[in-house]
């Protein structure tokens, strides 16, 4: 079985994820391309074999459409996801699921209603080896119960469109999402802490701030997020257990000697950091579309309950840098809730 698979959203990384579908996935086929500039949508369609639709309703109820991709500005993603849903088909969505919890929440009710999971949140970090490895030996009791975890997101610049809400909201959400996926656990209390500013930045930003969370079984989680960092994209997690300490490695690098000098290139962005991950998310989703069972990967839930986090991290920058609660609904049976 081929999966054909509508796009909505040709832009950046709607086309990363339509040559990965067309150059890397095995068993499936892209049909069908939407995007506002139709111009951009046309000339994505010709180049992969595809048709140009008008908009995402008339993409998602194509018959040549099995399951959909959402690629498009975030704002618009609880619209085609809640059509997906409408017309029982299985719906990959880039992050965020939606802009606002009440969306996200809508989404969750929507998909409780038809009675089966059919949406995926492209959180990618769950893909990635060095996470999975590090979720197994977590898993694994290796380090015992976890206690502290230690993480740092960096980018080595970012334009002036970036403020400061989007390092919680467009950056530090990754680690959100993977840090319940590693623990196991939810984050229920969220603050942000501003050190001395970098002279590298947009006078607009603060950067870099300090995330602190702490989840319902008392671990806490110090997140540096430093998106000026100039040196590159450099990403760190390391959990401290009761009897040992578990490090995400780093990308494999080649270690040069020269010049009186020992080191190693650093990745500069974060195709290069997750590309890998990207792919495999795209195999797993793409086989559990083919196999007419539910996705595996992070479901509704995860999207609504990464964006009260990250409402919540946002509202301690803006209120004084104090800590403030997470408030989450009860979770529903279909997505591990209590029956």
């Amino acid at each position: 079985m081929t999966v054909r698979v509508g796009v909505i959203g040709a832009g950046m990384i709607g086309q990363d994820h339509i040559r990965r579908l067309t150059d890397v996935v095995a068993g499936a086929q892209v049909t069908a391309v939407t995007d506002i500039d139709s111009g951009r949508a046309a000339e994505t369609a010709v180049r992969v074999g595809a048709r140009a639709l008008p908009d995402g309703p008339a993409l998602i109820a194509a018959d040549d459409v099995d399951a959909v991709l959402v690629t498009s500005w975030g704002p618009t993603h609880a619209e085609h996801v809640l059509n997906a849903i409408a017309a029982g088909k299985p719906v990959l969505c880039e992050k965020p699921l939606a802009t606002t919890a009440e969306d996200c929440l809508r989404i969750v009710d929507a998909e409780c209603s038809y009675g089966r999971r059919l949406v995926q949140v492209g959180f990618m970090r769950r893909y990635d080896a060095g996470y999975r490895q590090l979720k197994g030996v977590l898993d694994g009791g290796t380090i015992g119960t976890p206690l502290m975890v230690h993480c740092a997101h960096r980018n080595p610049t970012v334009p002036d469109a970036y403020h400061s809400a989007m390092a919680a909201q467009d950056t530090a959400v990754h680690e959100i999402d993977v840090l319940r996926w590693l623990l196991g656990d939810e984050i229920v209390s969220a603050q942000v802490i501003t050190p001395r500013a970098t002279s590298r930045r947009f006078e607009h930003l603060k950067d870099p701030q300090i995330m602190l969370f702490e989840t319902a079984q008392g671990v806490r989680i110090d997140l540096e997020v430093f998106v000026n960092c100039q040196y590159g994209y450099d990403i760190q997690c390391e959990t401290v257990g009761e009897t040992g300490l578990a490090r995400l490695p780093d990308p494999a690098a080649v270690g040069i000697r020269t010049a009186g000098q020992h080191g190693s290139a650093v990745l500069q962005d974060w195709k290069d950091r997750f590309g890998d991950a990207f792919d495999t998310e795209f195999r797993e989703w793409i086989a559990s579309v083919e196999a007419g069972g539910e996705p595996t990967g992070p479901s509704a839930w995860d999207g609504y309950a990464a964006t009260v986090i990250t409402d919540a991290t946002v509202r301690s920058l803006e209120s004084g840098q104090q800590p403030v609660t997470v408030g989450m609904k009860p979770r529903p049976a279909l997505h591990g809730g209590p029956a």
